[in-house]
């Protein structure tokens, strides 16, 4: 007794292995092919031919596939906030003075294990003091005591 397989049985098979490979393979990819291969296993179940077949794998294979990742980030990333890297990161940073803040001249901080050269916007600061990074030009950080307050200079009225 000879045994051939039909078209829809082969799709089966197709995807039973694209299954297991899922399981097998880091990521999350070969699913969306185990999927097309059940659509169009049906699609052979049916009756229709080789190239409705071959269209219901690929149309499905990678709708659900470039669907994907829209779907997992809105459901799963909905919280996350965008990872602030390189100067933006540095802004709000505590960093401690390694070399005198003076008046001026300005020093060198002390930030993610890196030194900078950096100016205070509080007045002089003494080395070993923690200071908070509020602006970065260039590669010059401007900096302030985390007690001191921004102050905003007042014009002197005429008369007093």
């Amino acid at each position: 007794m000879d045994f051939i397989p039909s078209a829809w049985q082969l799709w089966l098979l197709a995807a039973v292995l694209a299954g297991a490979l899922e399981i097998a393979l880091p990521g999350f990819v070969m699913l969306w092919f185990s999927v097309g291969a059940l659509a169009a296993s049906l699609s052979a179940a049916l009756g229709l031919g080789i190239d409705f077949q071959l269209t219901s794998f690929t149309l499905v294979s990678l709708g659900l596939f470039g669907a994907s990742r829209t779907l997992f980030k809105k459901a799963f990333m909905r919280t996350a906030t965008q990872m602030k890297t390189g100067v933006e990161a540095m802004l709000g940073q505590e960093a401690v003075v390694t070399e005198s803040l003076v008046e001026g001249h300005g020093g060198t901080v002390r930030i993610n294990g890196e030194l900078w050269t950096a100016r205070s916007l509080a007045g002089p600061v003494a080395e070993g003091e923690r200071v908070i990074v509020e602006q970065v030009e260039g590669l010059k950080l401007w900096v302030r005591r985390p007690s001191a307050a921004l102050e905003v200079p007042l014009k002197k009225k005429e008369g007093r």
